[in-house]
C-alpha cells in the first residue's frame, strides 16, 4: 500500500506518538490499528441497533423459543424477572 501524508497540528502528532509508544508501536501501526478498532465499533453499534429493533418486535422471544427450544434454565429465569 502506498504511503500518504496527513497534515495535523504538532500537538496532535506528539500525542499520537506518545500513545503509539505507550503501546510499543510505530505511529503508522498504531493508527492502522486504531482505524480497524473504530470500524469495528461502528459495525458493533449498527449490529446492536438492529438487534434492539428485532427484539422489540412482538412475539420474537416466543418465536425464538419455538425455533431453538428456549433459553437455558438460568437465562429463562433472568428473562422472566
Amino acid at each position: 500500500m502506498a504511503d500518504t501524508t496527513v497534515k495535523i497540528d504538532s500537538e496532535t502528532r506528539d500525542r499520537l506518538a506518545a500513545l503509539a509508544a505507550a503501546h510499543g508501536k510505530s505511529v503508522r501501526a498504531y493508527l492502522a490499528e486504531l482505524a480497524i478498532e473504530e470500524e469495528n465499533q461502528l459495525a458493533l453499534g449498527r449490529a446492536t441497533a438492529a438487534f434492539r429493533e428485532a427484539v422489540r418486535r412482538p412475539g420474537i422471544a416466543d418465536a425464538f423459543d419455538t425455533e431453538f427450544g428456549g433459553l437455558p434454565p438460568a437465562a429463562s429465569a433472568r428473562r422472566a424477572a
